[in-house]
């Protein structure tokens, strides 16, 4: 029988998500840099090189891999003969344990956890309470699954009640095209096969725990139905051309993770959930002998990938002198570096400033020939300007796209991920261009940001809006002024190439 100290549980808890929030798993970013050798789409391999060099960066300086540090989510196998030496209960020691991760001052991430969700959204600033998942199992240890989960990625998960006759794999490609590249691929991608609603969303997410393989699997072949489903869907969704952050290439997922369960003659639930390429998770026992002690990995083991900026084949940009003509002469698929003063805004200062162009005030900020930035960035620590600053998904800000570009004199915008139609319409309308940041490097992004200062909206915290000073900040032009969008290009072009799936085919 063992005793579990409650300082021990709430330090490992702690430990875990410091160590998670700058240390990829060592299977997924050497999966990374397999998909980076095999890479043939330029536009995708720049886009793998920016993540591999960010993760490195990142493992060095412990900080956080993007900036969205994500919401809590802990796995608790309890075992059954376990005894707590504790005041707490379990809920609230891996709160007081994700308090103290996300508050660490050597290493502060974000907090993005909102209370009361569909009212006054207002933040918990400690980014609890997490998401817990409990499970009593015999035995005497407490095996421990953490996960920190963005946005961007949660967002984009899917579930369907089919037929027991409906296809599966039918389904997944139908659907993962309709995700758009908000959550971030190459990633993983987690299917959770049967129960009930709720049970297969939990198995989708659950199974994303589990260790990147599909290489084994490939080597050794199927042993049964769900492995032979991992490898059709592995092979058929990469056969998409969707590609590293939608740009259209050979790799979209580095492994497809399925857990299953029965269920009920009447139906067949499945749910899809993807892990983005900021995939941070860690699993551990405690057995009572103290507090879980994490080795950091070995930089040796990473990639020897090492992007940096280069002016043979990117355009420098000035940010200080940018005109309407100057926008409007951008290729789709080209990559600038820009350099010099960028503004920032998210959901709640776009919401913000439309209330406020509405009651006719006049904003904080003036827009007129400027570029914004999507983004709502970690704190600095040391000697820093600013935190981890990696784009956040503009198809959010889709629906104030026309009101920015037509009242406030705002010319260009850089986010990750696709835009939607509504906002390419406004993009071409005003002969403005939409630039593509690379989600999931968000420290590299970071360094090339030379200065930051708030500007507006200083109550909003990191949805405020800051002024940035750029140099070589590297964006790819995915909507140029005539609506031509690389999400769009890309993929299609690329699911012909590989020419597995017909190109008519959705």
């Amino acid at each position: 029988m063992s005793t579990i100290k409650q300082d021990d549980f709430i330090q490992s808890i702690a430990d875990a998500f410091q160590y998670i929030s700058c240390y990829h798993p060592l299977d997924y970013i050497q999966a990374l840099g397999r998909a980076y050798e095999r890479e043939q789409s330029p536009a995708a391999k720049d886009a793998i090189a920016q993540i591999l060099t960010n993760s490195r960066l990142c493992a060095e300086g412990r900080r956080p891999i993007c900036q969205d540090t994500g919401i809590a989510v802990v796995f608790l196998k309890v075992g059954m003969n376990v005894r707590w030496d504790a005041t707490l209960s379990v809920g609230e020691m891996v709160n007081e344990g994700v308090r103290r991760a996300y508050n660490n001052p050597d290493n502060k991430l974000r907090a993005s956890v909102l209370l009361d969700p569909a009212g006054a959204r207002r933040n918990s600033k400690d980014n609890t309470p997490a998401v817990i998942h409990y499970e009593i199992v015999p035995g005497d240890h407490v095996e421990v699954i953490c996960a920190a989960k963005g946005g961007g990625s949660e967002n984009k998960s899917k579930f369907v009640a089919l037929n027991p006759s409906d296809s599966i794999v039918d389904w997944v490609l139908k659907t993962l095209p309709t995700m758009g590249a908000g959550w971030c691929p190459p990633g993983i991608l987690g299917i959770g096969i049967g129960g009930t609603p709720e049970k297969a969303m939990l198995l989708a997410k659950e199974s994303l725990m589990a260790p990147v393989d599909i290489l084994e699997l490939i080597a050794r072949g199927a042993s049964n139905r769900v492995e032979e489903l991992r490898l059709e869907l592995y092979d058929k969704v990469n056969a998409l051309g969707i590609g590293a952050q939608g740009l259209g290439g050979l790799t979209t997922v580095l492994d497809v993770k399925i857990l299953d369960y029965p269920t009920h003659a009447a139906g067949l639930p499945v749910a899809m959930i993807p892990n983005c390429a900021a995939t941070r998770h860690i699993h551990f026992h405690l057995d009572g002998s103290g507090p879980v002690h994490l080795q950091p990995p070995r930089l040796e083991d990473w990639p020897d990938v090492a992007w940096q900026p280069n002016t043979e084949t990117s355009a420098r940009v000035d940010l200080d002198t940018l005109t309407a003509a100057d926008v409007a002469a951008w290729k789709p698929g080209q990559t600038l570096l820009l350099n010099g003063k960028m503004l920032t805004g998210r959901d709640a200062a776009h919401k913000r400033i439309h209330d406020m162009l509405a009651r006719g005030e006049q904003l904080p900020v003036d827009f007129t020939n400027r570029v914004i930035y999507y983004v709502g960035p970690v704190d600095p620590v040391r000697d820093e300007v600013v935190g981890p600053a990696g784009p956040t998904t503009a198809t959010r800000m889709d629906q104030f796209t026309e009101m920015m570009l037509a009242q406030t004199g705002l010319i260009s915008m850089v986010g990750k991920a696709e835009r939607g139609p509504a906002a390419i319409e406004a993009i071409r309308k005003h002969k403005s261009a939409y630039l593509m940041a690379v989600g999931g490097a968000a420290y590299l992004v970071a360094k090339a940001i030379k200065s930051a200062r708030v500007v507006g909206f200083s109550d909003l915290g990191m949805e405020a809006i800051y002024e940035f000073d750029v140099k070589d900040m590297p964006v790819t032009v995915a909507v140029d002024s005539t609506g031509t969008s690389v999400h769009d290009t890309g993929p299609k072009e690329w699911r012909i190439k590989i020419g597995k799936i017909p190109p008519a085919s959705k």
